[in-house]
This record gives C-alpha cells, structure tokens and sequence, in this order.
C-alpha cells in the first residue's frame, strides 16, 4: 500500500499511525519519509528530556562552583534560553514560512529539521554559556577584589566586551557560510547558530545581563554561607585578595601537605 498524501502532511502521518496501531499475528512495519519522520519524533520525545536536563545541571554546577553564587547561573541559563527561541523563531520565519526562500534558494515545506534544531541547540547553549563565564569571570574578579556591584559590572563589560565580540562575529562569518550550501539542513544550521552568536554577544551579553545584574544590585551575588567560602565547592583553590605591599605576593589557599 502507498500513500496517496504528500509525505510529513497531517493526512499522511495520521494514515501512518493508524496502521501501525492495527492488530495482527505478526509486527507491523511502514517504511518511507513520514515513518522515518515519526520514528525521529518519537525518540526525541523519549529521550530530549533528559538530555536536556543533564545539560542544564552540568552548567549549573560548573557556573555555581566558578561564581559561587545562585543567582547568576539561574540567570544564565534562562539567558541561554532566551537565546536558543529567539534562534528557533528565526528560523521559523525564515525557513518554514519561507520568507527567505527565494534568497537562500530552497523550497520549503512548512517544517524544520528535527536534528538541526537538536543541534543548534546544544552548539548555542555551550557557546552562550562560554560567553557568560568570560563576562562572569572577570566581574567576579572585580567584585572579590572589592569592588561595588555596579562597579564590578562595568569593569567586567568593559574588559570582556571587545574579546566577545571579536570571538563571536569570527565564528558568526564561518558559520554563517554554511547558508550557501544547497542543503536546506545546512542552512538552517548555518543562519541559526549565526544569528544565535550575535544575539548573544551583543543584545543578551552587552546589555540584558549588565541591565539584570545592576537592578538586582547586591543579590546577584547571594549565596548560602556554605558557598561564599574562599574555597571554592569543588575544591578549587582560590586566590586571596590581598593588599599590593613591597615584598608581598599573593597565596593561595592550598592544601597543607604533610
């Protein structure tokens, strides 16, 4: 039996589950684009869950144990999301309306690439999270060393800024390449990720988190008692500020060996 209806149509993924559904002696197989197309579905269904979970808690530890705060990982997170859909409505506009069709040169077909969008999202997440611990870094630098929290901020900006920027427009030209391909799956990797890069480095990173941070003031910063140890929770030695004195070097807060 073919199916009559276009392939990945709502008609031809209905035709498709109603005849994996029916009974018989034996297991029912359907081959073909749209069983392809629902298999993938499903087995993202199944298991995006919890990969994304592990990808979110990974990051979460490693920002709260750099930082040791609470607040800031939370929020680069929720950065990182805001990032990720501002990538996905991009690419809806542009691919599955098909807005930019007779631009990039491709037909659409009203959907996008279930593994592209898998992709995009996991390259946008570590590159956004990347961006967020150079920004973080060097304002928690700045803060430890006793600057107020506007000051720490400002100074961190204006440290990090042109290094990001530079890191992320590079890597926005070579992907963004990827759009020249005839590979409609190359496209959408090639726009999404390049709009994902500036976005982040410039709206989301030069102004959303200095704005956030400076209105949150000093509970940006807040953590348990347990977590504003010098050293840090996973047992990273961390430099002590101390004042700059003739003879005087800094230590760090090492493990006595005997």
């Amino acid at each position: 039996m073919a199916l009559t209806a276009s392939p990945l149509s709502p008609a031809a993924q209905q035709t498709v589950e109603a005849v994996q559904s029916l009974p018989g002696p034996g297991q029912v197989t359907v081959i073909g684009q749209t069983a392809s197309f629902l298999a993938l579905q499903k087995s993202l269904k199944s298991h995006l869950p919890l990969v994304l979970g592990l990808i979110v808690l990974i990051a979460l530890f490693m920002l709260v144990a750099m930082t040791r705060s609470l607040v800031l990982p939370l929020m680069a997170v929720v950065m990182n999301v805001f990032t990720i859909g501002a990538a996905f409505g991009v690419l809806v506009w542009a691919f599955q309306w098909g807005h930019l069709s007779h631009l990039l040169g491709f037909g659409t077909v009203g959907a996008l690439q279930s593994t592209s969008l898998i992709i995009i999202l996991a390259v946008v997440f570590g590159l956004s999270t990347d961006y967020g611990v150079f920004l973080l870094g060097r304002m928690k630098e700045e803060h430890d060393a006793g600057a107020d929290p506007s000051e720490a901020i400002a100074r961190g900006l204006e440290h990090t800024g042109g290094i990001v920027s530079t890191a992320a427009s590079c890597l926005a030209l070579a992907i963004g390449a990827l759009v020249l391909s005839r590979l409609v799956f190359v496209k959408e990797l090639g726009l999404g990720v390049a709009f994902a890069v500036i976005l982040d480095a410039t709206i989301v990173r030069g102004l959303l988190v200095p704005a956030l941070m400076k209105l949150l003031g000093p509970a940006s910063w807040w953590s348990p008692a347990r977590l504003g140890r010098t050293r840090s929770p996973i047992g990273i030695p961390v430099l002590r500020k101390q004042p700059v004195v003739p003879g005087a070097v800094l230590t760090a807060d090492l493990p006595v060996v005997k």
